[in-house]
């Protein structure tokens, strides 16, 4: 069976800062919060990318949580940590 992930926008209090944030959904729970670095303390080579800034169950990154490129890169990873399965490759339109 294959989790239905989604996203959805949440504003993000972080001292002003990385207020961006999704929700990622799986099967309509929460499984983790993403947020887009955009503050002055980030490395310029950060700036955009997208944070976990918690995870839940198998989404629980205490050690170094990982950065993704897009929010779609940050769901495919979810889907891996839930059934630990590496997401497939979808085909281009």
């Amino acid at each position: 069976m294959a989790l239905d992930i989604s996203f959805q926008p949440m504003r993000v209090l972080i001292d002003g800062h990385d207020s961006e944030g999704l929700l990622i959904l799986a099967d309509s729970q929460l499984a983790a919060v993403i947020v887009r670095l955009d503050g002055q303390t980030h490395y310029p080579e950060h700036k955009g990318l997208w944070h976990l800034e918690a995870g839940f169950g198998k989404c629980d990154v205490r050690v170094a949580p990982p950065v993704f490129m897009t929010p779609e890169e940050a769901g495919a990873w979810v889907k891996q940590a839930l059934t630990g399965k590496v997401a497939e490759p979808t085909e281009a339109d």
